[in-house]
Order: C-alpha cells, then sequence, then structure tokens
C-alpha cells in the first residue's frame, strides 16, 4: 500500500466517525423530553376551557353559531355604533314591548352611538342592554347586537358637579381635567344622572357654542341651548364672564379654552355623570 492510499484509508475512518456520532447525536437530541420540562398535560385531565367550551369543541372560524362578548379588562366602557335603525324593548326578545327607537343618526347627522350595559342570549339571538336618548333620562332598552357595530372602549368619564359648578375629566380613575362651567338657571335646569358622549360636533356658524361641542343622551324637559332643542350638549361660549354659573337652558358650557383641552382629552363614549 502506498503512503497515499493509507492516507485516503485514514480520511475514510475519520469522516465515517464524524457521520456517525452526528446521527447519535441527533437522535439523543430528538428524543422527547420529560412531561416535567413542558408541564405536559395528562391523558386523564381536562381540556383547557375558552369562552365556556373545551377547546376540542370549539367551532370552526367559519362558523358563528351566536356572538360572543367582547370584554376588555382594562377598559371602563365599550360603546359601539348604530348599522340599523331598531327598536328598544324592555326585555331582551322581540315580543317584549318596545320602550323607544334607536336610529342609526343623530339628529346633528352623525353617527349614533350607544353604550353597553350588559348582554344577554334569549332564542339564538344576542341582546345588548344600552342607554337611550329619550324621556324619562335613564331610560334602557334592550337592541338586536346583530343592528350593532364592533365594540370601542373608553377609560375616561366625565363627572359634572353642580353645587361646585366644576367639570372634572377622569381616566382609568385619575384626574386629568378640571375646569369651572356654567349650568342650567333654576328654571331650565342641567338634570342629574347617568349619561354618556354621544357625539361631537365643530365649525359652528355662531360663536355662540365656542369651536367645540360634545352632545350627550342626556334630555331636558324643558328647553337647552342646542340647535335641535332638547338634547344637554356640553360646549363653549362667547361669554366666558358669565362663568361658572347658573345661566344656560340646561347645557354645560366651558371656556373655549377649557372646551378644547377636554376635546384633546375625552372621547366620545365616555360617561357622564352629572351630580
Amino acid at each position: 500500500m502506498t503512503r497515499r492510499e493509507a492516507g485516503s484509508g485514514r480520511l475514510a475512518v475519520l469522516a465515517a466517525t464524524f457521520v456517525v456520532s452526528f446521527v447519535a447525536a441527533a437522535l439523543a437530541s430528538s428524543r422527547v423530553l420529560p412531561s416535567r420540562v413542558f408541564g405536559a398535560v395528562s391523558r386523564t385531565s381536562t381540556l383547557p376551557v375558552y369562552a365556556g367550551g373545551p377547546l376540542a369543541k370549539l367551532p370552526s372560524a367559519f362558523v358563528i353559531p351566536r356572538l360572543v362578548p367582547l370584554s376588555d379588562p382594562t377598559a371602563d366602557t365599550r360603546w359601539a355604533p348604530v348599522l340599523r335603525a331598531t327598536v328598544a324593548r324592555r326585555q331582551p326578545s322581540f315580543k317584549a314591548a318596545p320602550v323607544g327607537r334607536v336610529p342609526a343618526r343623530t339628529p346633528d347627522g352623525t353617527t349614533n352611538i350607544v353604550v353597553a350595559e350588559r348582554e344577554a342570549y334569549e332564542n339564538g339571538t344576542t341582546w345588548v342592554r344600552v342607554g337611550l336618548a329619550v324621556l324619562p333620562n335613564g331610560t334602557e332598552g334592550w337592541v338586536p347586537r346583530s343592528s350593532l357595530g364592533g365594540w370601542s372602549f373608553v377609560d375616561t368619564r366625565l363627572v359634572i358637579d353642580r353645587a361646585r359648578l366644576t367639570a372634572t375629566l377622569f381616566r382609568a380613575g385619575r384626574v386629568v381635567f378640571r375646569a369651572p362651567v356654567g349650568i342650567g338657571a333654576p328654571g331650565t335646569p342641567t338634570p342629574a344622572g347617568q349619561f354618556y358622549v354621544r357625539d361631537r360636533l365643530s365649525g359652528f356658524s355662531s360663536p355662540f357654542y365656542g369651536p367645540l361641542a360634545f352632545g350627550t343622551n342626556a334630555r331636558s324637559p324643558t328647553l337647552t341651548d342646542w340647535p335641535g332643542g332638547g338634547v344637554v350638549g356640553i360646549h363653549g361660549t362667547d361669554q366666558p364672564g358669565l362663568i361658572p354659573g347658573q345661566i344656560s337652558h340646561g347645557c354645560v358650557r366651558l371656556t373655549d379654552a377649557a372646551i378644547l383641552k377636554l376635546g384633546r382629552l375625552m372621547p366620545v363614549g365616555t360617561p357622564v355623570t352629572i351630580e
């Protein structure tokens, strides 16, 4: 055997040894690790649960037998636009007595929205209990979930204190805005209750409303400053020297500087407490 042949033989042996070692290592690494490493579920344990049912029994993503309620634990309030005009009913049933109409548009020409209080599933239909923009204030009713769009979430809350004549905005429980306000005069009071911001308007031809206004679902049985009448709004003013005070026909007035600042902080759907 020549030196060249001997060298070639040694290289072949080394290569074969390397291949065998590599295959052995790969086989060893492919072994299933003990269940204690992965925390594997034993065959006798129960399946994890999601949305009220075992994962193994969940329907296809393209089969939706009913709407699943959504939630956001970081937010306080959820609202949705009204896609189709509907009737709110006293109970979650098409046979229940009506308590009011829920239009798709507000009197201001904006998309109507509703704030959800809770949900119910009855006879194949998901229902949502919402606050209505009707008298008496505080009226609620059930509407089909299918008449509403997707949920939006807010973590803000506006408090109008009629005794102290202040407006205070909270975000996630923390005060982020406070300003003096004008409220309704004794003959046209600002109503107390739990309401929400229904729309946002600007570009008024009259400086009476200031640069910005918010419409709410609160209603006055007498008169308000709102163009369509009846709506309790939150808006600016061209008479800032009257604030604070009982000066309006029921709406809540802020100085123009204050309403603009509030407009940067308060989204539509924000709950409004008037106390």
